[in-house]
């Protein structure tokens, strides 16, 4: 963004707040807390296809071990 949209929007958000360093910090740390908690979603969900993946390979070893590139 180039400044003079950045006066512009700040002109927009301080007609909202009285205290605008305040709404940014509030704004930035609740982002920052979605971040991490899809990022801690989606670990699990990795973590958990890796387990499933692991179980099927201790039931049945490994589908490349019967096959040969030559």
């Amino acid at each position: 963004m180039n400044s003079r949209s950045n006066r512009r929007l700040v002109a927009q958000a301080k007609a909202h707040t009285n205290n605008l360093p305040a709404m940014v910090d509030l704004l930035l740390a609740e982002f920052v807390a979605s971040q991490k908690s899809a990022q801690r979603s989606r670990q699990h969900v990795a973590d958990a296809c890796a387990a499933e993946w692991n179980e099927v390979h201790a039931a049945v070893g490994s589908f490349a071990g019967e096959h040969s590139t030559l």
